[in-house]
């Protein structure tokens, strides 16, 4: 292969590897906005709702990706200690025996994975479109 040929796959590999590094570094600092279940979730802390749960809980993780980029949103409480051997004081006190467990300013509960449906018609908070 000559020179001229080489030089121009070389410009052409180069060209192809800035166009995807600068996709990359563009989508990487792109700010997410607002997630799609931002006010569901506000509305449900609102309305006096608490999601309880722990970080090494299955159950809890598959509640939290129901509202995705949301669920920093969320009126959330962590019941694990940080070595996931015990449970907090204030969930001891609240008497929070299972993962996900949801408490509503009424003072009922649901345990379990929770469609979102569910806790849109428990609190009167709107699902959006």
């Amino acid at each position: 292969m000559n020179n001229n040929k080489k030089i121009f796959i070389l410009v052409i590999v180069i060209l192809v590897l800035g166009t995807i590094g600068a996709a990359l570094l563009n989508s990487s600092s792109t700010p997410a906005g607002p997630g799609k279940y931002d006010t569901f979730a506000q509305c449900l802390k609102d309305k006096g709702a608490i999601f309880y749960g722990a970080f090494w809980c299955p159950h809890c993780q598959a509640e939290k990706a129901l509202f995705g980029s949301s669920v920093k949103l969320l009126p959330y409480v962590e019941c694990s200690t940080p070595d996931g051997s015990n449970q907090t004081a204030e969930c001891k006190t609240k008497n929070i025996e299972s993962y996900p467990t949801w408490v509503f300013a009424d003072g009922s509960r649901l345990t379990g994975e929770i469609p979102l449906k569910t806790l849109s018609e428990k609190t009167s908070c709107p699902l959006p479109e």
